[in-house]
């Protein structure tokens, strides 16, 4: 068995020390941008779900703001926010490669798309379950609480999901500019030096990662559904 793996991932079996580094620095970019993300997206969605016109604290000047900023950093393609983004990088964390440098750019370019599946999630509100509380007289940070956070939980799961899953795609391609992870394992052995086997581990790697995260995702949001 020992040599039939040894025949058909040969290169893998001699880099075994360096794929689990990089699996771990996978994990790593994953948990920190991510929890970094939610609790910036969360609160900038509720934002610009509460002003927007029409809702229970409008104001169009600051949802406009918003609005463009989110546009803003969503027009802007990965590879070249890494790049336009370095003096930023290094004036917060120091430097501009590894995992520390890749976490600014994947938080930035996290973020806005985090925030429109949160709106979406939000959106999806019954307007008569927020009218109703008006007319209790329940206070905006009530209905933010009480009706908005209370009723979107399984849609809120679900962004939470599809982002952490493009999150995977984002941290694949920050390894391509000295970011770390798998991708960056990936495209060092497996793009460079022609290693096929490692590149194919890895693409197996990352179809794991999104299997269990979509499950998991699927699993918690049903359990949510009232």
């Amino acid at each position: 068995m020992d040599d039939f793996i040894l025949k058909i991932i040969p290169n893998v079996i001699g880099k075994r020390a360096e794929l689990l580094k990089s699996l771990i620095q996978t994990m790593q970019m994953l948990a920190i941008t991510g929890s970094i993300s939610f609790c910036i997206g969360i609160v900038l969605a509720f934002v610009i779900v509460v002003t927007r016109k029409g809702d229970i604290l409008e104001n169009i000047f600051i949802w406009t703001i918003l609005d463009k900023v989110i546009n803003f950093f969503r027009s802007i393609p990965f590879i070249i926010l890494i790049a336009l983004i370095i003096p930023v990088t290094r004036a917060l964390v120091g430097t501009a490669i590894g995992v520390r440098g890749a976490i600014v750019p994947l938080v930035f370019g996290t973020i806005p798309f985090f925030i429109r599946q949160m709106e979406n999630a939000l959106s999806e509100i019954d307007r008569g379950a927020i009218e109703a509380a008006l007319s209790m007289g329940t206070s905006p940070v009530g209905i933010i609480f009480r009706v908005y956070l209370k009723e979107s939980v399984p849609g809120i799961i679900r962004g939470v999901t599809i982002t952490l899953i493009s999150m995977i795609g984002l941290i694949a391609m920050a390894g391509a500019v000295g970011g770390g992870g798998l991708g960056d394992f990936a495209i060092r052995y497996g793009y460079n030096r022609y290693q096929t086997d490692i590149t194919i581990v890895t693409v197996l790697i990352l179809i794991a990662i999104v299997t269990v995260i979509q499950t998991l995702g699927n699993i918690i949001s049903k359990k949510m559904v009232h």
